[in-house]
């Protein structure tokens, strides 16, 4: 072993023109052997064959070397071929077969039997494949890192994809696949790739048998719902599970270990994504001046970033944040293809900003973005929160009506229902803003606020936490065991708020489909077990991971909700519906927004919260909301604790 790795390493020391001279050479002296032995094997005579001559049986073989150029196989890189070189090496010899047995017949040359010809392409067959594979064997091992054992791997899909997975596992110095786990029925007890194909039922004797150190999941057709059925399938096998990314991710349907990812929040949602209506998607943008506030945040980039795959004329992304503002502009700039990014840095409080912006740039179509929307910072932090969240949004409106801009869509969020918190009470009040603002302008600006739920990948999202906890050897905090939240993917958000400002005809709160709400503690156990951990409690002392309840933030409440009537009507699509709900007259909101900010410049907290609870009457404080669901929770119905 260890001098074949030394070999092994004096090969891949050499530089690529020594590796092809090589090779060529190692062929020209093999080559005219597999012919001697052919005429041998035919003859039955060692001597026979060196009597009829051996410049034949040289020039059968040296005839082999160009055609197995023109084939590519001097072009190949040894470490990383696969199996193909079956197909090219058989090819490449029946085509130098063909060529000297029409030569000699030509040349009516007939001392060497013709016959033999034949038996040498068996023999030159298994000694072009054997060599290459052989000397692809001696340079993964050389490449192998010292002390460090190739992760055994299980692979559930025996599809093409997973086959493909496994022979790129073969030339990897990380992976070594052992078996492949498939529902089909058909492929079950047989093998595929050379490796055994079990039944998911029978996981844990091929856990035992094959000594399996973690599961990839290879089946990049399914979908979201099937993956999710899939990953909770395996997970329970306390092994580390990693997927392959679906067709859309993989170029040209090829898998790889490069490919390979850890199994991410997106995959346990089970959500497929509803491709955007390009009518829709197109109407407030191709062509027009847009304007993004909060452009450098999650949502605000993401939407820039669809934004720009509209072609609009013109793109300004505003934001307060210099380094945010420079990252996103640096990223658009880059693939701004015939569309013209202005970066405008200032804060939304800033009307005067607004206005000029808005004027200057002749901007048609405003998404608001801009907000404080950390609960427990802007419960802290109630006069910032409210100045930012309630009178930006005022500003924006303001400047967007008096520059005559056609849109006018603020991005608010679940935690404004029956708020519990100051974060969530502010988006409220920004709402009616909103919907004031679409009182007073009637058809010349079109207002409207897309409602939706928490989004995967956002800062302060529990999912990156929960990661670094792991890593870290725990524990996870969740803040309550019965907290529940709904989540979509970032992407899909900012297309949904697109199509859903298009469809606005004035005041209208869109509220997004968000699926079905996860259980916090359940998605952190979820994370543990694909992580091949285990989780750490009284009745297990010896598990990996403890789950620890730390307490409900500050104004946070247990169960989230998209409405607050039950005036919600479908629109056009699927994942839209449309709901008008309550609002202010205009002239009584600008009075009870003048007390708000009279409050927030005398940095009167009781004053804030008696005006909050004024313009949202429904705003109710935290403690006093979960100890409610707590106690519905505790009673033989607990679905009464929540609204849907």
């Amino acid at each position: 072993m260890a001098t074949t790795i030394q070999v092994g390493r004096r090969l891949a020391e050499l530089s690529p023109r020594a590796k092809l001279a090589l090779m060529i050479g190692a062929d020209a002296l093999c080559l005219p052997l597999c012919a001697f032995l052919s005429v041998t094997l035919r003859l039955g005579s060692f001597e026979g064959a060196l009597e009829l001559g051996l410049f034949i049986q040289i020039a059968l073989g040296l005839a082999t070397l160009p055609v197995l150029g023109i084939a590519g196989l001097y072009r190949a890189v040894v470490r990383y071929i696969d199996l193909r070189v079956l197909i090219t090496a058989g090819a490449a010899l029946a085509a130098a077969v063909a060529l000297v047995y029409a030569t000699s017949h030509a040349l009516n040359i007939t001392s060497v039997p013709r016959s033999s010809v034949l038996v040498y392409w068996f023999i030159a067959f298994a000694y072009v494949v054997s060599s290459r594979f052989l000397a692809r064997s001696m340079l993964r091992r050389s490449l192998k890192p010292t002390g460090r054992a190739r992760v055994r791997t299980a692979i559930y899909g025996a599809g093409d994809a997973g086959a493909q997975l496994a022979y790129s596992m073969a030339f990897s110095t990380e992976y070594r696949p052992v078996c492949f786990i498939d529902d089909r029925s058909t492929l079950q007890r047989k093998t595929v790739a050379g490796l055994r194909v079990y039944a998911p039922d029978d996981l844990a004797e091929a856990v035992f048998r094959h000594e399996i150190d973690q599961i990839v999941v290879a089946i990049p057709s399914a979908s979201s719902a099937q993956k999710r059925r899939l990953i909770e399938r395996v997970e329970g096998a306390g092994l580390p599970v990693k997927i392959l990314p679906g067709l859309v991710e993989l170029v040209d349907g090829k898998a790889a270990v490069s490919d390979i990812r850890e199994v991410d929040v997106a995959d346990l949602l089970g959500r497929d994504p509803v491709p955007p209506d390009p009518a829709l998607f197109a109407r407030n943008i191709a062509g027009k001046v847009v304007l993004v506030t909060g452009a450098g945040g999650s949502i605000g980039s993401e939407l820039c970033r669809q934004i720009l795959s509209q072609h609009p004329s013109t793109l300004v992304l505003l934001d307060h944040s210099e380094f945010a503002l420079y990252s996103i502009d640096h990223e658009l700039q880059s693939v701004a293809h015939g569309t013209r990014v202005v970066a405008c840095l200032g804060s939304v409080l800033d009307e005067a900003l607004l206005r000029h912006a808005m004027s200057a740039h002749g901007v048609q179509t405003v998404y608001h973005a801009a907000a404080y929307k950390h609960v427990p910072i802007v419960e802290h932090n109630m006069q910032q929160g409210l100045r930012n969240n309630v009178f930006g949004t005022l500003a924006v409106a303001r400047a967007a009506a008096e520059a005559g801009a056609e849109t006018c869509v603020l991005i608010s969020t679940d935690k404004a229902v029956r708020p519990t918190n100051v974060m969530g009470a502010s988006k409220r009040i920004a709402e009616l803003v909103m919907q004031a603002a679409a009182l007073r302008a009637g058809t010349r600006t079109v207002f409207s606020m897309v409602r939706f739920g928490n989004v995967l990948g956002s800062s302060g999202s529990v999912v990156p936490l929960f990661r670094r906890q792991i890593r870290n050897g725990g524990p996870i905090t969740i803040t309550h065991p019965d907290i529940i939240r709904y989540f979509m993917l970032i992407p899909e958000a900012a297309q949904l708020v697109i199509q859903a400002g298009a469809m606005a005809r004035g005041g209208e709160v869109f509220v997004l489909d968000m699926g079905e709400p996860v259980r916090i503690a359940d998605l952190a156990r979820s994370m543990v077990r694909l992580s091949g951990l285990t989780e750490k409690t009284a009745e297990h002392p010896r598990g990996d991971i403890e789950i620890k309840a730390v307490g409900l933030r500050p104004g946070e409440k247990l169960f989230e909700e998209l409405l607050i009537g039950d005036d919600v009507q479908p629109s056009t699509h699927p994942r839209i519906m449309s709901a008008r709900e309550r609002h202010v007259e205009a002239a009584l909101l600008d009075k009870m927004l003048l007390a708000l900010r009279q409050a927030c410049d005398a940095d009167d907290a009781e004053a804030m919260l008696r005006q909050l609870r004024n313009l949202v009457p429904e705003y109710r404080p935290a403690e006093e909301v979960n100890a409610e669901v707590a106690a519905s929770l505790r009673s033989p119905s607990p679905a009464s604790g929540r609204s849907s």
